[in-house]
């Protein structure tokens, strides 16, 4: 007997802390109906995945909350059981998006084909769906693992981790994962075959990371933040890439954790990386000389104007507008005590050789040169 009912799980209420079953609702409502062009399908797997924390909360993020009343969002996969459209047929089997139910109908754009003589049909929401394309792109384009470094995964159990694992392992690298208890461990190690892993929730997290990373960490693939970033923060290498992909271990705190919020770099996909200026040194005018005493000249074919010739530099002022002839040196008050650059018309010291067109700065009050030392 076809079935007539759609039994559906509606998110109730906004969770504050970790969610309970009172902020769900088992409903039962009619078998939906479809219209031209529409497809009927029966919900035969469900991916629960980490962000669907973050979208029960009202929070701004990268996608929309989850209604209240309406079923909790979450990918599919479906069979067809009726369809009014010519791209599927009854059994076919589909992807989509129909959330906590067992049921769903809608427009057959938004589904995608499944072939199960290809591989079986539940990877479309495992390693050939969301999960293995962020494992993929997270380690691939932004870690750019390269034989020989060391590659550390948070929540290497998981959908995400223990795909980015194997993926490091290909490409030569030690890979250490970290979990929240032996059993993972185990599975991490035996059956994808990390190098190792640690348990975060027993291990001593600095001391196990000193002896599974000897040679510091060159990519941390994170997926939890928390704790775990903290001690791998201290063990990175110069130069290491950190693909920030999830904070699981902040997603149920009712309060911000202290310190820095990183939640708005993950959603707002930003670039945090650091700079060592003395790195840049030969992008100056004549590196040879140590990065401190460049001489600071425009480019001869782009000379300044005579009147910005010859000013001094001076530190911990922002830049006021330029003094024009015959106007009285002032010190620019409103701007005292900020951090930035300033200049004056005080002749430098140190003028260029004769002929040369040049700014001839020399530096007034600064930590980078010694006493009696100049810019130009």
């Amino acid at each position: 007997m076809p079935q007539t009912t759609n039994r559906q799980i509606l998110l109730k209420s906004r969770p504050e802390g970790m969610p309970d079953e009172s902020n769900f609702e088992l409903v039962e409502t009619p078998m939906p109906e479809i219209g031209v062009g529409q497809v009927l399908r029966r919900t035969i797997w469900l991916s629960v995945d980490p962000y669907m924390r973050g979208r029960m909360s009202e929070a701004k993020s990268y996608a929309e909350p989850a209604k209240l009343g309406q079923p909790m969002v979450g990918a599919t996969v479906s069979q067809v059981v009726e369809s009014n459209s010519p791209r599927f047929a009854a059994g076919d089997f589909v992807l989509g998006y129909d959330g906590w139910q067992t049921h769903a109908a809608g427009d057959a754009k938004g589904l995608r084909a499944l072939d199960p003589a290809l591989a079986p049909v539940s990877y479309a929401l495992g390693v050939l769906g969301m999960p293995g394309l962020t494992a993929y792109v997270g380690l691939l384009d932004i870690g750019q693992p390269k034989s020989g470094e060391t590659v550390v995964i948070s929540a290497a159990a998981g959908a995400v981790g223990s795909i980015a694992g194997q993926i490091a392992k290909i490409h030569g690298c030690r890979v250490v994962g970290t979990a929240g208890s032996d059993e993972k461990c185990a599975f991490v190690t035996g059956d994808l075959g990390f190098d190792a892993c640690i348990n975060y929730k027993t291990d001593d997290l600095g001391a196990a990371l000193d002896a599974a990373c000897p040679n510091g960490i060159d990519v941390y693939f994170d997926n939890v933040g928390g704790a775990v970033l903290e001690a791998v923060l201290r063990r990175i290498n110069v130069h290491a890439r950190i693909p920030l992909i999830g904070l699981i271990s902040q997603y149920n705190d009712a309060e911000p954790a202290p310190g820095p919020n990183l939640r708005p770099v993950l959603t707002n996909r930003a670039l945090l990386r650091g700079i060592i200026v003395s790195d840049h040194a030969h992008r100056t005018p004549d590196s040879g000389l140590p990065a401190r005493h460049v001489r600071l000249a425009p480019r001869r074919q782009d000379p300044l104007p005579r009147r910005h010739r010859h000013w001094s530099r001076k530190r911990r002022e922002r830049l006021p507008r330029p003094v024009r002839r015959g106007e009285p040196r002032e010190e620019d008050r409103e701007n005292r005590g900020r951090g930035g650059v300033s200049f004056s018309r005080e002749p430098s010291p140190y003028p260029l050789p004769e002929g040369e067109r040049g700014l001839g700065f020399r530096e007034v009050s600064s930590p980078l040169s010694p006493p009696g030392r100049g810019l130009g």
